[in-house]
């Protein structure tokens, strides 16, 4: 029997609306699940105030949202190890698990991707969603189904800095220290970085990366970065630097303030459709620079750190709104209103 799932629509943009879809029962494979929570991605930003994510634009109406949670409702003839009523993270990407890429573990790039939250694939700002079973992650009992939000783009952080190859002691500067920002800070110190730079114009987006364990803050509305950075590492430079803000030309800052043969990461999605980038900085210094596709195959890891450094972790998630206060909650994280860290959706009860 099919179920009706209330769902939050984008319907152009900054306009949610709020509908009843239908829901119909899991196929062979498939896991029905109740959606409890849903983490609010920059992404899903994008979609919301520019109509689209950097080149991708938005097709109304559409579902956004790719960081949940929940719990199963129903399992299909085949499904093993799952039951009703087990808690669970999910994971948004559909791979098709035969092409080149997902043969030689590059799952992330798959030729045949597809990703819920695009306009073709419903993400989860829904009360039931169909999952094939192996895009569900068991989390322990003890962890809340609002900090299981945290995996999807702890996930991604982890591989960021896995192309980053962090060693002890190294330095880092952080660029843009929103949710996915503030996971990096306490990614990289719990990968045994040394000194960390970050550099955000929110005020509390700074004292919350402080209490996460940046060392150094930095406001670009009072002080330039590049040239504070340079100033504290002797002119030197820091050993990677990480894009997690993807504005007011953050890919070059990052180039400026890294060593000579140093790394930059580009987690953050630039907006628009072109984006300014110094190649003389980067030739000079012959820098390596990663561009980060979500995650791939770091999902576990994720779950494990979260797990054991929940306390850690705990203070990014700052508020939760139920569905039906969708659009309210978009319009605070675009204004950064009353302290905002991560926001979660309440889907269901």
């Amino acid at each position: 029997m099919s179920l009706q799932a209330r769902t939050a629509e984008l319907a152009g943009v900054r306009r949610f609306q709020l509908t009843e879809r239908e829901v119909p029962d899991p196929g062979p494979g498939e896991i029905q699940v109740r959606v409890a929570a849903v983490g609010v991605c920059g992404s899903d930003l994008h979609s919301y105030s520019e109509g689209a994510v950097g080149d991708s634009p938005c097709v109304y109406p559409m579902v956004l949202g790719h960081e949940p949670a929940g719990v199963v409702l129903k399992t299909t003839p085949g499904v093993t190890g799952w039951s009703p009523g087990d808690r669970a993270a999910f994971e948004p990407a559909l791979y098709c698990y035969h092409c080149e890429f997902c043969l030689s573990g590059h799952h992330n790039v798959c030729a045949n991707l597809r990703f819920m939250s695009n306009p073709e694939e419903p993400g989860f700002f829904r009360e039931y969603v169909n999952l094939p079973a192996r895009n569900l992650i068991a989390i322990p009992a003890q962890m809340s189904l609002h900090h299981a939000t945290l995996i999807e783009p702890l996930a991604v952080v982890l591989h960021s800095l896995k192309l980053a190859a962090i060693q002890p002691g190294e330095t880092a500067a952080v660029f843009g220290v929103g949710p996915i920002g503030l996971l990096t800070v306490v990614a990289l110190k719990l990968a045994g970085a040394g000194r960390v730079w970050v550099a955000d114009p929110v005020a509390h987006r700074l004292q919350l990366a402080r209490a996460l364990g940046a060392d150094a803050l930095i406001d670009p509305r009072a002080v330039d970065p590049v040239r504070q950075i340079l100033e504290d590492t002797g002119k030197r430079g820091v050993d990677v630097s990480i894009d997690c803000g993807g504005k007011d030309g953050s890919i070059n800052q990052c180039a400026s303030a890294t060593r000579n043969a140093g790394r930059v990461v580009i987690t953050a999605i630039q907006p628009g459709v072109g984006t300014a980038v110094n190649l003389h900085t980067m030739r000079r210094k012959e820098m390596t620079i990663f561009n980060v596709r979500r995650s791939n195959h770091e999902s576990a890891e994720a779950l494990a750190m979260l797990a054991e450094h929940t306390a850690r972790f705990a203070p990014i998630v700052t508020h939760a709104r139920p569905l039906d206060e969708i659009g309210r909650a978009f319009v605070q994280l675009e204004n950064y209103e009353d302290g905002v860290g991560k926001v979660v959706i309440s889907c269901s009860g």
